[in-house]
Parts: structure tokens; sequence; C-alpha cells
């Protein structure tokens, strides 16, 4: 036996404080009688009636010495090894998407915390305890906690995740553990089934349950003028007759009635339609509920539903840029290419283009386009105009053929094979990062980057109509709707993605932040440095992303799906191994609790006061 706080024994020198206090206490009180006669018969009664008064005194001493020594022990906190009772637990909890299935109303992964809460508690003291999760990292969440409660603690503030997460790594944590500590009792709570295993045994909280699910659901508009939703739904369990249903904006539209089999992971179509209509949201369901309710429902957003842009076109032959970006949902203002017209409506715009015209200074607020700029421009611009190249004949436009990411962006769609022809273009120079997205005779006639402000820059070194054939051309007309993205890139590029992936979100011009809201109502920041800031979507649902752009505030929205794999309710892990050797030698466990001595030092403290009650008695 050993004492976790040995100081607490310092009260046993209450002890001889006890005793010389009982020595010298005065036996005798003072008492006033009317007649010696009465008080020589009331001695002899109580002589012959109250033989215990005589110890009743020892007693109680006895009582409070007893008091004190347990009190003392009690504070000294005894603990009694007990050899070889404890081990040490390693647990390896499953924490992946299927794990969230529903069985007799309780997900796979409380059930699983139960079971290792059980064996936490049946544990003997002394017992340490390790936990290791999967999800969205796999983490050792405690390593070798000795107190109970704590693991407990920590046990219950573990979640499941929602992505794919596979095992191995777990099972190298694990071994590594081994190699600390080879007496270690590995336990893996999962609902997969595993073929092979080594040094750990295997808790399977997997039961009987029915899973629906769909996947690739996507719409189209079709030639006839109608919206059709069309997509896969599969059946993992049994053969089941399912009603797909759809939602605009909240309201139901169509329904689709399907036969699906059982056969694993083989989908069956669907498809339905209705008048077209505009909508910012749009949600598929499977109506029939089953054991895991995260894949039943996806939801499609039309990702430039809450995008308003507006344009200032500074020129004198403004129409054919107009057009362009009318039919491209952007509205317009015009004015004509002088100096005080601009002045005159700059201000809150998304886009300022510059047709044969430079302003004195550059707009600050902006996007910016310049086409075949007529003088040099400031220096925030990072680019000069150098020189005219007239050409004798006809010459060739070729697009940029690199596989830069941007530069595929920028000449998506286009057909190397059609030709776009100048007769003449301007010579550029550049002292910023600008992309080529086409070249006359190896210079760069078109540029897009940004300017010293942050705001993205397009240069068109070739008049669009005068010059060229570039506004006629299938290639030229390509570029101009490219370009046009480029400058206002949607929000988000995928509105549709799944758990575990990583979410791209465009930087647009003058963006001052981004906050993504998750399906749980948490929220986060995202960086503006860059024209690309990415975030790990880690929950099944709809996301919110909002960005406060100059005054204004433009909102996203995305759908999370659960991986596919984790559809499968009663997968199959080939193998989990615990590497290293292992040894059958347990550790010490302990005994500390208290409770019986708290229990006798109250009966002790009730039987002293009983005692004293009784003298207090006999002395009336």
């Amino acid at each position: 036996m050993r004492f976790a706080y040995p100081l607490g024994l310092l009260g046993l020198l209450a002890i001889p404080v006890l005793i010389i206090i009982y020595i010298i206490k005065s036996k005798y009180t003072e008492q006033t009688i009317t007649s010696t006669y009465l008080w020589t018969l009331s001695e002899r009664f109580l002589k012959r009636k109250n033989p215990i008064n005589k110890i009743t005194g020892i007693i109680s001493l006895i009582l409070q010495i007893l008091a004190v020594i347990l009190i003392s022990w009690a504070i000294a906190h005894p603990v009694f090894t007990l050899p070889g009772k404890a081990m040490d637990y390693c647990f390896i909890l499953d924490g992946s998407g299927s794990m969230q299935t529903v069985q007799g109303g309780e997900s796979r992964f409380e059930i699983g915390k139960e079971r290792i809460r059980d064996m936490i508690n049946s544990a003997a003291d002394g017992s340490t305890f390790t936990l290791i999760t999967t999800g969205n990292t796999t983490e050792m969440v405690m390593k070798e906690v000795d107190d109970k409660r704590t693991a407990l603690r920590r046990l219950d503030a573990v979640e499941s995740a929602y992505v794919e997460s596979g095992l191995s790594t777990a099972s190298e944590m694990a071994a590594a553990y081994l190699l600390e500590n080879p007496a270690g009792k590995f336990y893996l709570i999962t609902d997969r089934k595993v073929e092979i295993k080594q040094n750990v045994e295997v808790i399977n909280v997997a039961g009987s349950a029915v899973n629906y699910a769909l996947d690739g659901v996507s719409y189209s508009y079709d030639t006839d003028g109608k919206l059709r939703v069309f997509g896969k739904v599969l059946s993992y369990e049994r053969d089941a007759n399912l009603t797909i249903e759809t939602f605009v904006n909240g309201s139901r539209r169509a329904a689709a009635s399907v036969d699906v089999s059982v056969t694993q992971g083989v989908e069956k179509n669907f498809s339905v339609s209705w008048e077209q209509e505009e909508f910012s949201s749009l949600r598929v369901a499977i109506k029939q509920g089953d054991n895991l309710s995260l894949d039943n429902e996806i939801i499609l957003y039309n990702a430039r539903a809450e995008e308003s842009y507006k344009a200032l076109i500074v020129s004198n032959t403004p129409d054919f840029i107009e057009f362009t970006l009318k039919s491209m949902g952007i509205s317009c203002d015009k004015v004509n290419a002088k100096q005080e017209d601009y002045e005159s409506k700059k201000g809150e715009y998304g886009l300022y283009i510059f047709q044969n015209f430079t302003p004195e200074e550059m707009p600050a607020d902006g996007a910016v386009w310049f086409i075949y700029p007529d003088s040099g421009v400031d220096e925030t611009s990072g680019f000069s105009r150098r020189s005219v190249e007239t050409l004798s004949i006809p010459t060739r436009l070729q697009l940029n053929s690199s596989s830069a990411s941007r530069v595929r962006n920028l000449v998506k769609y286009t057909d190397r094979a059609e030709a776009t022809y100048v007769n003449e273009y301007l010579k550029l120079g550049t002292y910023r990062d600008f992309t080529t997205v086409m070249y006359c005779e190896g210079d760069p006639v078109i540029l897009a980057g940004s300017n010293s402000y942050g705001n993205r820059e397009v240069v068109f070194g070739v008049d669009l109509i005068e010059s060229s054939d570039f506004a006629m051309s299938y290639n030229g007309r390509i570029v101009l709707y490219n370009l046009i993205e480029y400058t206002f890139p949607a929000l988000i590029d995928e509105t549709k993605l799944y758990c575990g992936e990583a979410l791209s979100v465009n930087v647009l011009a003058n963006c001052r932040s981004i906050r993504v809201e998750t399906p749980s109502g948490k929220a986060e920041y995202l960086s503006t440095s860059d024209t690309i800031t990415e975030y790990e979507l880690t929950e099944v649902g709809e996301y919110t992303i909002t960005a406060t752009i100059g005054n204004n505030q433009q909102t996203a929205k995305v759908y999370a799906q659960l991986p596919v794999a984790e559809r499968v309710l009663n997968a199959t892990e080939s193998f989990f191994v615990v590497s290293g050797e292992t040894s059958d030698k347990k550790r010490d466990g302990r005994y500390e609790d208290l409770l019986y001595a708290f229990i006798i030092l109250a009966v002790i403290v009730v039987a002293d006061w009983a005692v004293y009650c009784y003298e207090q008695y006999q002395l009336r």
C-alpha cells in the first residue's frame, strides 16, 4: 500500500491532543439539590440502574480517536497495489461516414463509443487507455491515460466524420504504440468486415441496415424548352421501388418511380423534366427512408443566380462589346471616349472597358479591359504600348498552347483548326505577370492578368472589328466569352462535391473577405491574398459562401455529398495488422476506492454523537 498524499497522516497528531483533553477534563458537575437524603438516594439509584455510566466517557474517546485515524487515512488517500491485475488498452475507433448509419435509434459510431465506455468502466484501476480515431484525420486522441473519468470525457468529445477514411494509418499508429508497449491490448471498433487481422480484436458494430443512394445527379436545358433532371439511384441491401422527387426553390415539381435491384454498386438511371424555369436551388431526394439518410438527397445550385455585375464601356463604337456582355447577363452603361464623360460616370462598376481610349488614371474599384489603347497608360496597369505593327497581308493569330491551368481555361472550347486574322496589331511590353492568350508573329497581342490594385485586367493589342475579323471568327468569340468568365468568375465553379474534397473559391476583384458557413453552423474565414483559395469539405450538407466585394455581398452555395465508398454499410477491409512482438506481462493494478472508509467514518461520528447525547441526558 502507498499513500497518494502522505502529508494527510499529520492529522494523527490530533490523537495525543484528544487523550490530554480527556485526562484533564473535569468529571464532575455542580448541581443544586434540596436535601442530602435525596442526593444519597439518587446516587444509590444511579449506581444500581446505570452501570454503563462509568464507561461512556472512554467510549467517546475511543470513537473520537478512530474518527481522527480514518479522516487522516482518507486524506492521505491510500492506494493498494494489485500485482498483474491491470492492462494497457488501445482502442481504434472507425469514424468514417458509414459509421453514421443508425441502428436501433443510435448511430454505429455511438454504439462503438458505448462498447469502449463499458470496457473502460469494467477495467481494473491502474489500467491505461489509448484511443486512435479515424475520420477527417487519423489521430491519437489520448495516450496512456490512467484516470477513467478523464478517459471517458475525452471519449465523449470524439465525433464521427463524413469522409472516406481508410484504416491503414491507424494500424501504423497502433503498431508504433505496440513497440512502446508490447503488453498492450488492441481493439478495433468498426462496421467493416476485416478478413485478416493480427494482434487486434475486431469489434464489429454493423447490424442489419438498408441503404439507398443518389449519385451523378445533374440538370440540363433541353432543346424543347424543358429543364431536365437526371442521375442514378442505387440500393445496397434489397430490391426496391423508389420514388425520386424534385423540388425547385423548395416547391415540389416532379417525381419518377424507379425499380432498383440489390446488385451492389450497380446504379439505375432516372430522369424527370418540366417546363424550363430559372432557379437558385434544385433538390433531388429519395422519398423512402433508410438507415443512412446522408446520401438520400442532393441539392444543385445555379452558381450565377445571385450574381449581379455591371460594366461601363468607354468607347465611340460600343455596339459589339455591349452585345457580347449583355448576352452573358452583364448590364452595361456606355459613354463616349472622352475623359470628362468617363469622369462623370466612374464609380461602383465591376468592369471598365476602354476601347481606343486611355484614361488619365486607372480605376481602382473594378476590373479593366483595354481594347487597342490609343496611348500609354500609367504604371499601375502593368503593360506599355510600344508600337503599331502593320502587316502586308492578313496574318493568323496563334492560340497559346501551354498546358498551364490558367491558359487551358482561357482557351477552352476553341478550335485550333479555325483561323482568326489581323492586318494590324500593337506591340505590347509587360512588367507584371500576364498570361498570353493569343500571339501574332510571336508577339503577345491578347493578355490577361491583374493590375497594381489587384483587379483583373485584359489587354487587346488588336482592334476587334476594323483591322481584324476577331469579332466574326469562331475562336475570337470563344476567347471573348472565356475572358468575360475570367474577369467575372463565379464565386465557385463547382456546386456539387464530395466530403473530403477541397472547394475552390475564386477571389473576385475588390474582395475584402470570404466567409464559409458549414452545415452544422460553424463559420470560418478564408484567405483573400491569392486569386483562388481552397476550403476542405468535412460535413455532408449545404455550405454557404459569402464574399464581401466592395460594399456588396455575393453569396454562393455548395452541397457536399457522402463519399461513394462510405455508402456500402457492410464493407470489407482486407486486413488490419498491428505488427510487432507482443508480451503477456500485465501492469500492476490499484485499489483506491475510499467509499467504505467514509461510510465507517460516518458511523463512528454518529455513534460518538449518540454517546454524548446519552451523557447529557444522564446528567439532567
